[in-house]
């Protein structure tokens, strides 16, 4: 038998590189994500959904790499009702920063819901808080002082 191929090369494997969330507003969620969170918007592009209705593909980037976040605009009523509710009110995403001060203070400075204030743990510093729909995020800091 062959040894299996690998054309991507030493080491490769697979890897996550987007994340649908369900918004309620494209332009809401691209503000709230870029100028509050951090993330750059990679692209945003006219499209069609599989019935042919005109919609958007919007992808935003975390600047330090990662998986990134494809904004998909609710459609029909069980879309709606999943929008801020797409992880069953548990955090579904974490966002790590290097400095995790000036993040939490940009969080409160732009009114964004605290879940669970700052609590410093083995694996550093995290918060828990609500992006524009409501879903549940975990502020990730490095350990110590904070």
């Amino acid at each position: 038998m062959d040894a299996p191929r690998n054309p991507g090369g030493a080491g490769a494997g697979p890897g996550i590189d987007l994340i649908t969330l369900i918004v309620t507003d494209y332009d809401e969620a691209i503000r709230f994500y870029t100028e509050v969170l951090g993330f750059a918007l990679a692209d945003d592009r006219p499209a069609t959904t599989t019935d042919g209705r005109p919609k958007r593909w919007v992808v935003l980037r975390p600047p330090r790499g990662g998986a990134g976040l494809l904004l998909a605009k609710a459609d029909g009523p069980d879309q709606q009702q999943a929008v801020g509710r797409q992880f069953a009110g548990r955090v579904g995403l974490f966002l790590r920063v290097p400095d995790f001060d000036a993040a939490y203070r940009r969080l409160l400075d732009n009114a964004v819901p605290i879940v669970r204030p700052p609590r410093d743990e083995p694996y550093g510093w995290v918060a828990v808080f609500a992006d524009i729909a409501g879903n549940h995020w975990d502020l990730l800091g490095p350990a110590g002082p904070a």
